[in-house]
């Protein structure tokens, strides 16, 4: 049981009411630490689905619960909104500890998934993925593709854009790839001009957000230059909303799936559970 026996590990999900991919990493995973057995419970909640933050933990009865927000920053629902619903803290309190006593039970309330280090190697293998799965016409070697990290951004977190840039900065520093950038919808430099900064022909980009859910089935595709009617239909019809590799702008571009579902993903969990348990998050 690696020590976790007596504990619950809980995973913190947004959710979507409008998408019903929204919830489908928090689901996985919860699954695969339900198959290793490595806790005694295991639980979903969510923002916008049930279960919700709010309700559960009266929903597991372990005397230690680890909660993991499957969140990529720092930002908004991991500071306010999550500890509030779990009765962490007080409305608007941004600052209270990450280790509780509350009703007998020990609760303990880990960093985001997206802000662990571990994350740029999520990023690069979900590239080097796509790359396989799709070699058409052939599968360039990494050292000939530039490397797009997509982010949302927004002026109202700057942590928003600052874990996307310090990806993209760790990556590049590894250098395996030709080049790597970050990018983003609503921040200079946009997804759109991934064309222009490209230092190769061969583009990869890779949507740094948990879920598969609008943003990366419909927004970002329509901004890589794919016709949005196309996009709606192919959405309409449960199908990729983008065909990889598409010959774009004179370059061919390969675009993946959200990193949330990446089979790395599980060890990231693992780590932030570890780390708040041994005092050295």
């Amino acid at each position: 049981m690696n020590g976790f026996g007596d504990a619950a590990l809980v995973l913190a999900g947004h959710g979507s009411t409008l998408n019903a991919e929204s919830g489908e990493p928090v689901w996985r995973h919860a699954d695969t630490f339900r198959r290793q057995g490595r806790f005694a419970e295991v639980q979903e909640c969510f923002w916008k689905l049930e279960p919700s933050f709010s309700s559960v933990l009266h929903l597991v009865i372990s005397p230690r619960v680890f909660v993991v927000p499957l969140f990529i920053t720092e930002g908004y629902f991991t500071r306010r909104i999550i500890p509030r619903e779990l009765g962490l803290c007080r409305n608007g309190a941004e600052s209270f500890p990450r280790v509780q006593q509350r009703g007998g039970r020990r609760i303990h309330y880990t960093l985001p998934v997206g802000t662990h280090p571990r994350m740029t190697r999520v990023l690069a293998e979900r590239a080097k993925g796509t790359l396989d799965r799709h070699p058409f016409p052939f599968r360039p070697p990494d050292a000939d593709v530039s490397l797009f990290i997509a982010g949302h951004g927004t002026g109202n977190d700057a942590n928003s854009r600052r874990i996307v840039e310090e990806q993209a900065r760790r990556l590049g520093e590894e250098g395996d790839f030709h080049d790597v950038h970050a990018v983003f919808m609503e921040e200079e430099p946009r997804i759109e001009r991934c064309y222009e900064l490209a230092g190769c022909s061969h583009l990869v980009v890779v949507p740094f957000f948990i879920s598969d859910g609008l943003h990366s089935f419909e927004d970002i595709p329509v901004m890589l230059g794919e016709p949005a009617a196309r996009v709606a239909e192919r959405m309409a019809g449960n199908l990729p909303t983008w065909k990889n590799p598409t010959s774009r702008n004179g370059k061919l571009v390969w675009y993946s799936r959200s990193i949330g579902l990446d089979p790395g993903m599980t060890g990231v969990i693992l780590d932030r559970v570890r780390e708040i348990d041994t005092g050295t998050a």
